[in-house]
């Protein structure tokens, strides 16, 4: 390999805030080694590839069609070289692209190597990038030997059957040989990153008690108070004046509120995802030092009912004793049988799981068992289940005219999952529930949606599951949740009309076993009779995924973490023939 450029050109890039231009360095700059969230959230650095001959840097974004039209070249390239030594990055910093639309494009095209997220645009500003796609050669010593296009076949207003300068491909094999690179630079024709502006300072006073308190009621005090999943409280501005640190980076990383669908698909009604100018209020009082401001702006506390997000239940079924759970083990799914009592049929409005000792209920699911029944399933997957909770599910809640049927007599089963944390701990867990004022017009069933015959193959990095359901008869589809454990990746339910037409109803890029949502549509979706529904999980069973318990092993469907699932929980009500 030729001797690095002289000294005076080696010089590191600067990773500063981001601002309204930078210039791009020369070629003979060195890079630091940066670190960038992928697809799935894991930290990638560069002293990750220190044992590559080259890196090739390429930013891409998600709507540039240049960018989207050289994905298939960068991913043939990809597998031309790596086994040469060359490593693929993509990058995404445009600030339209938000880290689950990264992750839907990253995955619907099988991108086969690390696609990242600049959140803030630092890595951007230390390459000086412009445009995508516009891509970086790094020798071994993490200098840049080429910057420019990947070739020219594409360019704005023409394309090529075949390229006439293969630019990328000769500054590789000239990198690999030893040789001088002989086009060190060329221009980028692709579409312009959309950078983070600078943004003038606010005509007032951006304050706690007048701008930011009533965001935080509104998006965050529901489950960041006493008793709930968050692990810290904001009912208070001490409270939030203490974290804004924490605050800011889950706003940038855009990971709070938590929410993982694809917003190219479905409304939903549960949907948490903050609109941009909550986003900047938040950002610009954390920024500006966090001003409390004038005590008479403050809102009036929101009333929550302390330990239910439903409001008060109208009645509360607890199971009748303490379970005691030991210090260490595995322990199988734990069942108890409940009677509610029930002298007449009931209807259910809405219910809510409520565990009794959060550090060791793992997952909660209250079945209806029917009179005379022990099992809650049905040979075709209808599962008779009243409600859940797990980490981040959001309660039981039928629309108007919907509801559940408790039938007189019937038993309710409590299936839930412990996982001893060191020390011996009892739990007695409950559910509350709200009935429903009169006889609704529509009966709610839900379907499991499960792959029993679900397996993994060890060391595989993108394992395909399907489950294909058709619908007997015209339904309107309520809600979907889709059910992994450790090593499952992403989610996807598409429906195939009689006509043949198909439709995404909901896409999950970015699923995260620690939130397991309902995804509830903000109107019952109308399904004719004889649509067929896919619904497709994904599983990375390799070493690469922190989460995986064992890489090594052939996972099959199973309960305890350390299996794995493919369950789709669909809500659905059956139109009347």
């Amino acid at each position: 390999m030729s001797p690095i450029l002289p000294i005076a050109l080696a010089i590191t890039l600067g990773l500063s805030a981001p601002t309204e231009e930078k210039i791009a360095p020369a070629p003979g700059a060195k890079v630091p080694a940066f670190s960038l969230k992928d697809i799935h959230r894991r930290a990638r650095t560069l002293d990750d590839y220190k044992d590559k001959k080259a890196i090739v840097v390429a930013f891409l974004d998600t709507e540039c069609p240049l960018s989207n039209l050289y994905v298939p070249t960068l991913i043939d390239l990809h597998k031309q070289y790596s086994e040469k030594g060359v490593q693929f990055l993509a990058i995404y910093a445009s600030k339209q692209d938000s880290f689950v639309l990264v992750s839907a494009h990253a995955q619907e095209r099988a991108v086969p190597f690390p696609v990242l997220k600049d959140f803030d645009q630092k890595v951007l500003d230390g390459f000086g990038a412009k445009r995508t796609p516009e891509v970086f050669l790094l020798d071994g010593q993490r200098v840049i030997r080429y910057h420019g296009r990947i070739d020219d076949q594409y360019g704005i207003g023409f394309r090529r059957e075949k390229p006439t300068n293969h630019d990328l491909v000769s500054a590789i094999d000239e990198l690999l040989d030893g040789k001088e690179i002989t086009t060190a630079k060329t221009e980028v024709s692709g579409c312009v990153i959309e950078r983070i502006k600078t943004k003038e300072p606010p005509k007032e006073e951006v304050t706690y008690t007048k701008h930011v308190a009533p965001i935080v009621q509104k998006r965050c005090q529901e489950c960041h108070r006493p008793g709930e999943i968050g692990p810290f409280s904001l009912l208070t501005y001490d409270d939030a004046k203490k974290r804004t640190g924490r605050i800011r980076e889950a706003l940038v990383e855009q990971r709070m509120p938590p929410w993982h669908a694809d917003p190219r698909h479905g409304k939903f009604q549960n949907d948490r995802r903050l609109p941009q100018e909550e986003i900047d209020t938040l950002l610009a009082w954390i920024d500006s030092g966090a001003a409390k401001g004038d005590e008479k702006d403050m809102p009036p506390p929101v009333p929550f009912v302390k330990g239910w997000k439903i409001g008060e239940p109208e009645k509360v079924y607890t199971m009748e004793k303490e379970f005691k759970v030991p210090a260490a083990g595995t322990l199988d799914y734990q069942r108890f049988v409940v009677d509610p009592d029930i002298k007449e049929d009931v209807w259910i409005q809405a219910a809510e799981c409520r565990p009794g000792n959060r550090a060791v209920v793992h997952h909660i699911l209250v079945y209806i068992l029917a009179p005379g029944k022990t099992n809650p399933y049905e040979r075709d997957g209808t599962a008779a289940t009243l409600s859940g909770w797990a980490p981040g599910d959001m309660p039981t809640m039928f629309p108007p005219g919907t509801a559940k049927l408790i039938q007189a007599g019937s038993k309710l089963l409590f299936e839930v999952h412990y996982t001893p944390n060191g020390v011996e701990q009892t739990d007695r867990s409950s559910v509350g529930v709200i009935f429903a004022k009169k006889k609704p017009e529509h009966v709610v069933e839900v379907n499991i949606l499960a792959n029993l015959k679900l397996k993994i193959p060890p060391h595989n990095a993108n394992v395909k599951g399907e489950v294909i359901y058709t619908f007997p008869q015209d339904a309107l589809l309520l809600s979907f949740m889709p059910h992994m454990h450790l090593r499952g990746t992403s989610a996807k339910y598409v429906v195939t009309y009689p006509d043949g037409k198909t439709e995404t109803l909901l896409s999950v890029p970015d699923y995260d076993f620690n939130w397991q949502s309902v995804y509830r549509f903000a109107e019952p979706l109308k399904i004719p009779k004889g649509s067929k529904l896919t619904w497709t999980g994904h599983w990375d069973n390799s070493a690469d995924n922190p989460r995986n318990p064992d890489p090594t092993k052939e996972v099959i469907w199973g309960l305890q973490t350390w299996d794995e699932m493919q369950n789709g929980w669909m809500e659905v009500v059956w139109q009347k023939k």
